[in-house]
């Protein structure tokens, strides 16, 4: 397999013998026009993953690489089913996170703030391999609770600061190679809320976070960043506050982008829709 052709990075990790999950027949509820790929490679997996429930496998996303869908789970593998992989596939002409769409697509509900998988997959699997920690997720996990964060140690200068200056105020940790960071930000757009962006680059995006953070006009380079369009009025600066912001989201194990922070420190991971956010929003503490 020539991994060169592929335009996105994942890591290679061996299966152990360790799946948990009960195997079914992969070949049910698939088409007829299902490729001899796509045959094989469930037949492969059949045998290598005889406790895995497979639903779907389509080896026509990525050349030489198959989507299979577990349940809510995403993974991916070479053509051979040797080489199990996790993470996110990211588009880099139409920069599109493949990865969280079909997760979405999977699972509507699912909060896409972690890696492609289970939230147990991104933080035991994605999470470490990046040097995060997961202390904090796996308490609220443990216990149930909605997770919060303070914000306290930030520097304030790591936050870009747009929309309305009185309205209520609202932390977000984004990427912005992030499409869904992208839809938020129109969402928080039209609430009228006063937004503090904290760039934090999962996506490789530190370069262009470093020219949106250096920019004269830094809403205007937001709305450049998102586009996809080039940044043109960005000169060298301080960028060390944003260092501050990665150490921080390695710190509080935020494993992907959106993470959004209210003012008393409630935690949402994953983009919500407007009504949602509003009806959120209102039930800050005091």
């Amino acid at each position: 397999m020539q991994w060169k052709r592929l335009g996105w990075a994942l890591s290679a990790i061996a299966l152990g013998s360790g799946a948990s999950l009960v195997w079914a027949n992969a070949g049910e509820g698939r088409g007829a026009q299902s490729s001899d790929a796509d045959a094989t490679v469930a037949d492969l997996l059949k045998a290598r993953l005889p406790r895995t429930q497979v639903s779907k496998i389509d080896c026509q996303v990525v050349d030489g690489i198959c989507e299979v869908t577990a349940g809510s789970q995403l993974f991916y593998v070479d053509r051979s089913a040797r080489y199990l992989l996790i993470g996110r596939v990211y588009d880099m002409e139409t920069r599109q996170d493949l990865t969280a769409v079909r997760l979405l697509e999977i699972n509507p509900d699912l909060l896409v703030g972690g890696a492609a998988g289970s939230r147990r997959e991104a933080e035991e699997v994605e999470a470490p391999r990046r040097g995060v920690s997961t202390a904090a997720a796996a308490r609220s996990a443990a216990t149930g609770s909605p997770r919060t964060m303070s914000l306290a140690a930030l520097p304030e200068a790591g936050g870009i600061v747009w929309g309305n200056p009185s309205g209520k105020t609202v932390t977000v940790f984004s990427d912005f190679r992030c499409g869904y960071c992208r839809a938020l930000a129109s969402e928080l757009e039209a609430m009228n809320v006063r937004v503090i962006e904290r760039p934090i680059s999962l996506l490789g995006s530190r370069d262009l976070a470093n020219q949106v953070f250096c920019a004269r006009n830094r809403r205007k380079a937001i709305k450049a960043a998102y586009a996809g369009a080039p940044i043109t009025d960005t000169r060298a600066c301080d960028t060390s506050p944003l260092d501050a912001n990665e150490r921080f989201a390695r710190e509080q194990g935020i494993a992907g982008t959106p993470v959004i922070v209210r003012s008393d420190g409630a935690v949402i991971e994953g983009y919500r829709p407007r009504a949602f956010l509003e009806t959120w929003l209102k039930g800050a503490a005091s």
